[in-house]
């Protein structure tokens, strides 16, 4: 039975007519537990379009009365324990942003598609086997998550030009085992992620999608054997350009096909004559040009060597704590800088959990002084110069990202806030506050809010401190510190691969950079940094032999 009076945040939202309703952690899923569900008062609050019930394992269901809540247009179920969604969840036409991931789901209600104004659906981290037939019909779709699943299948009505806004497919560690060919017909498509999956070929229909900019099929078993090697390390331009031109996949792309027939007939049949005799030659040219290379620094080869002290007072915060140097990392070409700010925000949304999970900070070596002292203070005796801000506590500075976000929503009407405003909910409840601070004492990041101006990397920069904090496991912050690392090896590798000038900040130049910048390798070297309680007792190395353990073949470590 309900207990009205236990519900306060409901019963404001109520009585003041609130358009937005967020319902989340510990205090709340204790009273899910107790009333046996969600108080059912929530499904008459009709003027809602925005509800975000998030990291409650209690909540296993949603009631069909969900129905009720037609002006909704976000509509947030993330890291819940439900098993199911009910199929009134059709009535909701105004829905934009259907986030039901990280729950027990083994099947979507075919509802979702009746789901006309829906432009973001995240399913990922559940236990479907399948999509429901009908996803065509949500023709403003634009972004897709489907990852860490079972899926074994797109719906076949999906490859269709009915879909012609949709821009983002994240489908990575699931069972699909193939691709349609139709998947050209998907014309703005930018973004297209299959991971780690059961694919056995790439169609060279994908090479007719003319605006994609990411692809990744890393983890597939492929057919072939030398594009196998590419997509675990080549860029996307690349891959895209071996499919255009036929690749030894299922031939050319319909850009291509009204070519010499008789010609390609020949021309296929001489490879074929060839293949064997420049198999190996082919293999290692590819080896050779992928190679990313990681040179492991030991914390004893370096007598500068930072350490990080970790206090008792983060224990009940945020434990875990991983940190390591990166020197080789041109910032300074082009946009080298934008695209690795752009890979570290993908990180943070993606593997990250949107900062729930853990989150990642990196700083110019230059602009702090070591040893470093992982802590946590009272909001109140918190100071930090935030990015692009003046120095504050953490207690004003989170008054201030809130009266920024309901700045955000109500001037510009917008339903989801954007920048650190996103992750203010993390810290609710919370007596101490985690920061990491330097020698002289100053704050030089506050996970998962922000980092300090003080210590912030510019093109300039040419050694990063990055640090990965969690409240989840320390094999987390590792896992995503690999994950960093392995996408700078990248961006530094497509950085050397391309000249651009050293002061642009747009289109590329023809002119090299080496000259400017000193860096003509892609070569990126890790140097340990040890991470020791009060007592000087050691927590953790980074990296340590154990770690950056990786089956992309084409990433070389050096110890």
């Amino acid at each position: 039975m309900d207990d009205q009076d236990n519900w306060a945040e409901i019963e404001n939202a109520a009585n003041e007519k609130r358009r937005e309703l967020v319902l989340q952690g510990l205090i709340v899923d204790e009273k899910i537990s107790t009333n046996g569900g969600l108080n059912t008062r929530i499904y008459s609050l009709t003027l809602l379009n925005y509800l975000e019930i998030i990291q409650c394992p209690s909540l296993t269901e949603i009631h069909e009365d969900i129905k009720n809540l037609t002006n909704l247009q976000s509509l947030i179920l993330c890291r819940n324990k439900l098993s199911f969604i009910p199929n009134t969840i059709g009535n909701l036409k105004s829905l934009k942003v259907l986030d039901v991931s990280v729950n027990n789901l083994k099947v979507l209600p075919d509802e979702i598609t009746h789901l006309s104004n829906l432009n973001t659906l995240n399913v990922s981290c559940n236990n479907l086997t399948s999509l429901p037939d009908g996803l065509c019909r949500c023709t403003k779709l634009s972004t897709i998550n489907i990852s860490k699943n079972d899926i074994t299948r797109f719906p076949a009505d999906f490859y269709t030009d009915r879909l012609d806004l949709l821009s983002s497919i994240i489908a990575s560690d699931n069972s699909i085992e193939e691709l349609c060919g139709d998947v050209h017909k998907l014309s703005a498509l930018k973004v297209l992620d299959l991971s780690n999956n059961k694919l056995i070929e790439i169609p060279a229909d994908l090479g007719d999608c003319s605006k994609l900019k990411e692809i990744n099929f890393k983890g597939n078993k492929l057919k072939d054997k030398r594009l196998e090697k590419m997509v675990n390390g080549c860029q996307t331009k690349s891959i895209l350009d071996y499919l255009r031109a036929g690749g030894r996949g299922k031939g050319k792309g319909k850009q291509q096909e009204e070519g010499d027939k008789a010609e390609s007939g020949r021309v296929a049949d001489k490879k074929k004559k060839q293949h064997k005799k420049k198999k190996n030659a082919e293999e290692e040219e590819v080896d050779e040009m992928n190679q990313m290379v990681l040179k492991i620094l030991h914390v004893s080869e370096s007598p500068t060597a930072l350490t990080v002290t970790v206090t008792s007072e983060v224990k009940d915060v945020r434990p875990y704590l991983v940190c390591c140097v990166v020197t080789g990392m041109n910032l300074k070409s082009g946009n080298a800088l934008k695209r690795f700010l752009v890979a570290q925000t993908k990180l943070h949304d993606d593997i990250c959990g949107k900062r729930t999970t853990a989150t990642i900070a990196t700083h110019d070596v230059q602009l702090l002084k070591g040893p470093l002292v992982y802590d946590a203070r009272p909001p109140a005796q918190l100071k930090i110069i935030p990015l692009s801000r003046k120095e504050m506590t953490a207690v004003d500075l989170m008054k201030q990202l809130q009266l920024e976000a309901d700045d955000q929503r109500k001037q510009k009407k917008r339903q989801n806030v954007s920048g650190l405003h996103k992750y203010l909910q993390l810290l609710d409840g919370k007596e101490l506050y985690p920061c990491l601070v330097d020698a002289e004492g100053h704050v030089i990041s506050f996970p998962p809010i922000t980092n300090s101006e003080k210590t912030k990397i510019r093109k300039t920069t040419k050694e990063l401190f990055l640090e990965v904090t969690s409240s989840t496991s320390l094999q987390t912050c590792k896992d995503i510190m690999d994950a960093l690392i392995m996408k700078m090896a990248e961006l530094n590798k497509f950085t050397s691969e391309h000249r651009e000038e050293a002061g642009s900040e747009g289109e590329c130049d023809a002119a090299p950079d080496s000259a400017s910048d000193g860096i003509t390798s892609s070569e990126l070297t890790i140097q340990q940094v040890r991470t020791v309680d009060p007592d000087g007792n050691l927590k953790v190395v980074y990296p340590s032999k154990t770690d950056l353990s990786t089956d992309v073949d084409n990433l070389k470590v050096i110890w």
